[in-house]
């Protein structure tokens, strides 16, 4: 192992060996603007030299199209590459806008389908329920589930923004093996439920955005302003208007403590995120997005940034500071339902 190469870890006491971060996929294909295909597959490569191994797609990334890009990459790798994809939110094909959460077996089974053949593979690594509808009773979805692991079509389970109790439940169908849910120093409302539960069950933590969708590097300060039409951070409430410039004055003691490690605003974001593991005594990957192999190389060599309580201090009052929800629309969270 070179020494820019990461770590290792279990993900939850139920879950497959991983790199300590791992990637996020999405904006390969949606979401984010347009992008360029040949450095996206090289940061792929890039990735898996530096030791990622947990690759994070979804079903309803670009309607499929994600899952499609990152199959000749599987292919190429399989034995190499733990893989996770979710399913749950179905697009309107006439109305990209417009989301409704299917817990339904039946439709779960349509899923998995759907999603083996697009990526090309036989089995799923990590399946995770990408949001949850409480119209359906967890039991059955989380049972269905447990049918495609009995079946071979799936290795381990997951779940995604749930609240601790729904995690406690679906546990006591079939083990979780991690729950992801965004997890960042501007979005720390899980500590109070799924963080606790999740390490009390031996349950891994993935946590999205970790960099704020890219406002904690510094990346972007408005994103009305400086990001296209095209870019889905534009209807979020954090980003835009008075809120964003509320929120970029908070990321002060960011810069200061970049500037004392020699690092960047985002590798103290992401150092934080990975120090959760020992704060809460539980297995934590983040999924930093990218599609850049320089940011690859960035967020990695963020593992190896130590934190001192005085530093982690000077971040603690933030996330209790920031302006604005995490998405317009919270009913599309676990938000409430704790």
């Amino acid at each position: 192992m070179s020494n820019d190469t990461i770590g290792t870890v279990e993900l939850g006491t139920n879950g497959p060996r991983v790199g300590v971060q791992g990637l996020g996929c999405m904006g390969m294909s949606f979401a984010y603007g347009p992008t360029d295909a040949d450095e996206a597959r090289a940061t792929l490569e890039r990735a898996l030299e530096l030791g990622v191994t947990l690759y994070d797609t979804a079903d309803m990334y670009g309607m499929g199209e994600n899952e499609k890009f990152l199959a000749p990459f599987l292919a190429a790798h399989r034995d190499e590459v733990v893989l996770a994809t979710k399913f749950a939110i179905s697009l309107d094909p006439d109305d990209p806008t417009k989301r409704i959460i299917r817990n339904e077996p039946a439709y779960i089974r349509q899923a998995v389908e759907g999603s083996l053949r697009r990526l090309g593979v036989d089995e799923i690594d990590l399946y995770y329920m990408h949001r949850r509808d409480p119209e359906v009773p967890l039991a059955e979805s989380v049972g269905a589930m447990a049918e495609l692991v009995a079946e071979g079509k799936v290795k381990h389970l997951g779940l995604s923004e749930v609240t601790g109790s729904e995690l406690r439940a679906a546990h006591a169908v079939h083990p979780i093996a991690a729950v992801q849910s965004e997890w960042s120093l501007f979005s720390r409302d899980i500590e109070d439920g799924v963080v606790p539960t999740a390490a009390e069950l031996g349950v891994g933590l993935v946590p999205y955005s970790p960099l704020g969708r890219g406002f904690l590097t510094g990346g972007f300060v408005n994103a009305d302003k400086e990001l296209g039409t095209d870019d889905f951070r534009r209807t979020q409430p954090r980003f835009t208007g008075d809120n964003a410039a509320a929120n970029a004055a908070l990321l002060e003691p960011v810069r200061t403590l970049a500037e004392a490690h020699g690092a960047t605003p985002g590798q103290i974001a992401l150092a934080w995120v990975q120090q959760r593991a020992d704060a809460h005594g539980l297995s934590v990957v983040p999924i930093p997005g990218t599609r850049k192999r320089t940011r690859i190389e960035e967020n990695t060599a963020a593992t190896r940034i130590r934190l001192t309580e005085e530093e982690l201090a000077l971040l603690e009052p933030i996330a209790g500071r920031v302006s604005g929800d995490r998405y317009a629309d919270m009913s599309f969270t676990s938000a409430g339902r704790e």
